[in-house]
């Protein structure tokens, strides 16, 4: 787990375009119709941007309002062009793509508390060192 979130803090920009580029291809990407998943297209777009917001809310840069404000446009102009590539743009889209946006963050947020970068850099400082030895 501790490794997983170094990498993540480590990556997240670049993760954090990777799950961008995406979630704007999935949603703008034109079908004929949409294909069969389980679950409700809400529940889609709310943990897509759960997942969009969580590299970021994990690393918390001095600048995490900006960029949820724009994850927030995002979706929100993703919600407006989907009538033009033959797909729906829907307000209640819109607000579970809000409301994954705030729940990722502070989600991200709590897993912040459990693990701050100060325990994870002790937890590497303490590794043994056979690897070293070799």
């Amino acid at each position: 787990m501790t490794q997983l979130l170094i990498l993540i803090r480590s990556y997240w920009v670049v993760l954090t375009l990777l799950l961008l580029a995406i979630i704007c291809f999935l949603s703008l990407y034109p079908l004929a119709a949409l294909p069969p998943f389980p679950g409700t297209d809400k529940t889609h777009h709310f943990i897509a941007y759960f997942a969009l917001v969580m590299p970021m809310g994990l690393r918390k840069p001095s600048y995490w309002p900006v960029v949820i404000l724009l994850f927030i446009l995002v979706g929100g102009g993703i919600e407006l062009i989907q009538p033009f590539v033959n797909r729906y743009g829907e307000w209640l889209d819109l607000t579970a793509n809000v409301s994954g946006v705030v729940c990722g963050f502070i989600f991200a947020q709590m897993i912040n508390r459990i693990f701050p970068d100060s325990a994870l850099q002790k937890l590497e400082c303490v590794k043994p060192r056979s690897a070293e030895r070799e």
